[in-house]
């Protein structure tokens, strides 16, 4: 008597033995000889059953070992219009997709929404530690009678809710992935790397969602999420949701001069820097450029005073002193405000901490360290925080109505997720959120600037110059950052990042 199709699910990986009746599944299969069986990879699991129903209703499905919830909801909130539309647009499209929403536009909730559609075991990934821990909180209050874990940062549950890092998740790919029917993914750019993908490559899940308020990435990679989770179903911007969902904002550039003995040591810098490029023909206008630049300056020694000259440029114009004396007017105008500084280098964070007395968060803070700090923030003990880049991303921080941006990269997601740290609208129904850009003049961060904001096509502009500063719009002639005939250029990301994720691009 012939055997029934069977399928179980193996490391990552599905095996389908006996083969089934029709053809249909052969687009799936690949065969291997070390076992003499046929594989399909897990991510396929779904298309698979469909294609085998349609000709083979004997299959016997072993590889199924999610379970169905009974999800008693203990938080409940209305939801706003487009968390409605975005749910709505994700269940028609078979609950597989990404949502793109700014920062503070609910996603956590959305999530929380579409568990409660699906009643699946589900596996929540993030990328950091703290959103891991604020993830928990969340869904121990959505859903107190269904046990929620954790993985990573110590811990290893097996929960019917389980909430990961991207990391964790990614080492534990083959143990996970026949575990959970809905996997969800925030802030899903990180989902493409060639160590987080496997996550979504090595599961059956049949329901998944990706949360982001920024999916590109430089590496085009971003494409990719359409095959691991599904294409983009829903987008709004901040603008769109701007007094609706989200505080009211407003975005203010302040230019700064350079003193007279910073222009001549920052012209000088970005002289000796354009010579080197001129003679090794290369361009700082793209990611390729300044991978060019990294290899090309650590042969020879000409080839290391030109990094050693952009690296001091830089500095000069992220720590120039007009950029602290704008710090000071801004914090006594805000003085009854919630503000959160931030900055491009540890160095700005551990030197604005000192003279102003202000708590610092760098990538160096422990754990325990930066958790205190933003509980003393939230409750208003602490009225402000200085940070490097560990605060552009995941950080709820409600009672924020102002950010100073004193340094940035070119990248757009780290300008809308600075931006998205103050538009939670809080308890009032009037905030103002203001973000204060401040650049220092006829330097290349006017470019970055520049680059940040038109790469995601950020509708309001901002205002050129805040009233404050009138001296801001006494433009200077232009410094020549390329001249004697140098090539056109642009600073490229800081030094020392992974290059290739669009936090990192020029």
């Amino acid at each position: 008597m012939a055997r029934n199709p069977t399928l179980t699910y193996d490391r990552g990986t599905l095996i389908l033995h006996p083969p089934p009746r029709g053809k249909d599944w052969l687009d799936f299969a690949t065969w291997d000889d070390r076992i003499e069986k046929f594989r399909v990879p897990a991510i396929e699991y779904r298309a698979l059953k469909d294609a085998i129903a349609t000709s083979d209703p004997r299959l016997i499905d072993q590889a199924k070992a999610y379970n169905t919830l009974e999800l008693f909801q203990g938080l409940e909130m209305t939801p706003y219009p487009h968390q409605q539309e975005a749910l709505a647009a994700w269940q028609q499209a078979q609950k597989q997709g990404v949502v793109v929403l700014p920062t503070a536009a609910g996603k956590t909730y959305l999530a929380q929404m579409a568990i409660q559609a699906t009643q699946r075991s589900t596996l929540i990934v993030v990328p950091t530690l703290d959103l891991m821990h604020q993830w928990y909180a969340h869904l121990e209050a959505a859903f107190p009678n269904t046990e929620v874990g954790l993985l990573g940062g110590g811990s290893r549950d097996r929960t019917p809710l389980l909430v990961a890092t991207y990391n964790s998740a990614a080492i534990q790919a083959e143990n996970l992935g026949n575990l959970y029917g809905l996997m969800v993914f925030d802030e899903c750019h990180h989902l493409p790397s060639d160590f987080n993908r496997v996550i979504a490559e090595g599961a059956i899940a049949p329901y998944r969602l990706g949360l982001t308020a920024t999916p590109d990435r430089s590496d085009g990679r971003h494409e990719d999420l359409a095959q691991l989770i599904g294409p983009e179903i829903y987008r709004k911007s901040p603008e769109e949701l701007s007094g609706l969902a989200l505080a009211q904002h407003k975005i203010i550039q302040i230019q700064v001069k350079l003193s007279t003995q910073e222009r001549q040591d920052y012209e000088k810098l970005i002289h000796l820097r354009n010579q080197f490029l001129q003679k090794n023909k290369i361009y700082l206008g793209s990611l390729q450029g300044w991978q060019n630049f990294v290899r090309e300056s650590a042969r020879s020694k000409s080839g290391r005073r030109a990094m050693l000259a952009h690296r001091k440029a830089k500095s000069i114009a992220f720590g120039t002193e007009g950029k602290l004396r704008v710090l000071i007017d801004l914090l006594a105008q805000h003085d009854q405000q919630q503000t959160l500084i931030f900055t491009d280098d540890n160095a700005t964070v551990y030197q604005i901490s000192q003279n102003f007395l202000i708590p610092a968060i760098t990538h160096q803070t422990p754990v325990k360290e930066r958790h205190d700090i933003l509980q003393r923030f939230r409750s208003g003990e602490y009225p402000r925080i200085v940070a490097s880049r560990v605060l552009n991303e995941g950080v709820d921080v409600p009672a924020a109505s102002v950010a100073i941006v004193l340094s940035g990269t070119g990248s757009a997601r780290e300008y809308i997720q600075r931006l998205g740290r103050i538009l939670r609208k809080g308890e009032g129904p009037n905030k103002l959120a203001l973000l204060y850009e401040v650049i220092a003049e006829d330097t290349s961060e006017e470019g970055t600037s520049r680059r940040r904001r038109q790469t995601q096509k950020i509708s309001q502009p901002p205002t050129s110059v805040s009233p404050l500063y009138p001296q801001g719009i006494q433009k200077a002639p232009r410094a020549a950052d390329n001249r004697n005939n140098s090539p056109p250029t642009a600073i490229p990301a800081e030094e020392g990042k992974e290059l290739g994720s669009n936090n990192d691009q020029p």
